[in-house]
């Protein structure tokens, strides 16, 4: 079987969680490693960790998607794995939410999405070869209550990510959505049940990121173009 041969990543939305575990095992494989946020700042410790290199970018933001692509470019680092791992949230009754809130949340979610994809894409295609990987969440397949602005973002991203895979597979070009339907387990927000009566009721971001590598390493007769991740403690 042929297996894909990765050099490079590049992940869009870096920060703790699952990015953090994705990154490490990004430079395990000893792929150049880059991050990419709005406070590269916050990966220092990270970027200690994996020998990456950090840069600041919205996502939401043509222009500093493009410059992005372009520094790494300059500096031999064009990724050929990308993660889109941002996303942006607003939460309230739908009579109540701020208009100009909402549309930033969707630009995050997914126009960014878009903008980081066709900029990796370009790449590419000359090659013939590369991956997208897109995070996605519960909301991707189900709107929640007082939760529209994160289901229309997160329909939006599962919708780019169905075409893409459906365009770039001929090409050479894997393409993989991810619907990570539970709570991600984080330092930061600890479990709120008696984990003796409930083990592993929130993912763990180190097996999350075990599955987007094992689906990198798909051999092409078999790609996966989505998967499902979640607790045995969600309801389907």
């Amino acid at each position: 079987m042929a297996r894909p041969d990765y050099k490079s990543a590049l992940i869009v939305g870096a920060g703790p969680g699952l990015s953090a575990s994705f990154a490490r095992l990004c430079a395990a494989e000893g792929w150049i490693l880059s991050l990419a946020a709005r406070t590269p700042g916050d990966l220092s410790e990270l970027c200690s960790q994996t020998g990456a290199q950090a840069y600041a970018c919205d996502a939401s933001d043509p222009e500093a998607v493009a410059a992005l692509f372009a520094g790494l470019d300059e500096e031999g680092s064009t990724p050929d794995v990308v993660l889109y791992n941002a996303s942006g949230r607003e939460r309230g009754p739908i009579s109540e939410l701020n208009a100009e809130r909402v549309r930033d949340a969707i630009m995050v979610s997914g126009y960014g999405g878009f903008l980081v994809a066709q900029e990796a894409v370009k790449r590419m295609e000359p090659n013939g070869h590369g991956a997208v990987l897109f995070t996605g969440a519960s909301a991707s397949v189900k709107g929640y209550a007082q939760s529209a602005p994160f289901a229309m973002g997160k329909f939006a991203l599962r919708g780019l990510a169905q075409s893409m895979a459906r365009e770039l597979a001929p090409k050479g070009i894997h393409v993989a959505h991810f619907v990570i339907d539970g709570g991600i387990r984080n330092p930061l927000r600890p479990e709120r049940v008696d984990e003796a009566d409930n083990p592993d009721s929130m993912l763990c971001p180190d097996a999350i990121a075990d599955t987007y590598m094992h689906v990198l390493k798909q051999d092409r007769s078999a790609w996966t173009w989505e998967i499902e991740l979640r607790p045995w403690v969600e309801r389907f």
